[in-house]
């Protein structure tokens, strides 16, 4: 029985409850964004529909060419990258592929994998500033001044192991191209640039940009939100999280720590004592 001023929830409310823009399913069918989904395999590649999914419409070549780039630049950097070593160690303490995968995927934060983002939200930024007619140069000097300023990290440019990021130049020409025939605005390239610039006149050295600073350019170019080029890294560095933990999973090692066994780690506390000992004694 129902309650006196219990409300009951009709099927219309029900299924409003998770209503969305995404997916219709019913018995027998699935629509993405109203495309069957029969029609849509074989027709379309992943990237293409990973566009369809965020932005409502399936993209143009030329979006869908510098989207499906920008994701295979980014699949993966070796097991040196913490999010790639973490996958691999948790496969070998017997932890399922979708464990070992989210893992690795949760290590994927601000300083490791969100540095894309941030300098999506900077060119932005720059080319908002610059909707005065301001040069490109002079906002690039700014912002060079106040990063310096508050003693932060430029985000997307510099490489703790790469001279020059070899993923850097083809992504760049690809905008580049994008921008001289009008397939999206030359903002977020000319920003990018007149920060490398900057940098380099700062530093006395070139400070290229590395994977996050070149696929910003491309996300931001491509118009889209600072976050979701974070998103973005995140499936595209899960191809490389995936093979690194399938692998792993079948090499028959066993609980491999972040050091090899012959090697043990550095120690900074006190030296041995006896118990009720205290180190200033």
């Amino acid at each position: 029985m129902t309650a006196p001023n219990e409300q009951v929830m009709t099927h219309q409310e029900i299924g409003d409850w998770w209503s969305n823009s995404l997916t219709r399913i019913a018995p027998g069918e699935i629509e993405l964004r109203g495309y069957p989904v029969q029609d849509v395999i074989g027709r379309y590649g992943f990237v293409q529909v990973v566009w369809l999914m965020l932005r409502g419409e399936l993209p143009e070549p030329a979006q869908a060419r510098m989207l499906e780039s920008a994701m295979v630049a980014g699949v993966d950097h070796g097991p040196q990258a913490p999010s790639i070593a973490a996958a691999r160690m948790a496969a070998t303490c017997g932890l399922g592929l979708n464990n070992a995968v989210a893992t690795g995927v949760n290590l994927l934060g601000d300083v490791h994998g969100g540095a894309g983002q941030q300098c999506v939200a900077l060119l932005n930024r720059m080319v908002d500033q610059r909707s005065d007619g301001t040069d490109a140069d002079e906002v690039a000097e700014a912002i060079v001044d106040e990063y310096r300023e508050k003693g932060a990290y430029m985000p997307g440019f510099g490489h703790r192991f790469h001279p020059r990021d070899p993923r850097r130049d083809p992504l760049l020409a690809m905008v580049e191209e994008a921008v001289e025939d009008g397939t999206v605005d030359a903002g977020p390239l000319e920003s990018a640039l007149a920060l490398e610039r900057a940098l380099a006149q700062r530093r006395g050295r070139p400070v290229p940009m590395n994977i996050d600073g070149a696929t910003a350019t491309v996300y931001a170019s491509l118009g889209l939100d600072a976050e979701l080029a974070r998103g973005l890294f995140v499936l595209s560095r899960s191809v490389g999280i995936l093979a690194h933990a399938w692998e792993e999973s079948n090499s028959g090692a066993r609980i491999k720590g972040p050091l090899p066994r012959s090697v043990l780690a550095g120690y900074t506390g006190p030296e041995t004592r006896v118990p009720g000992e205290r180190s200033d004694d």
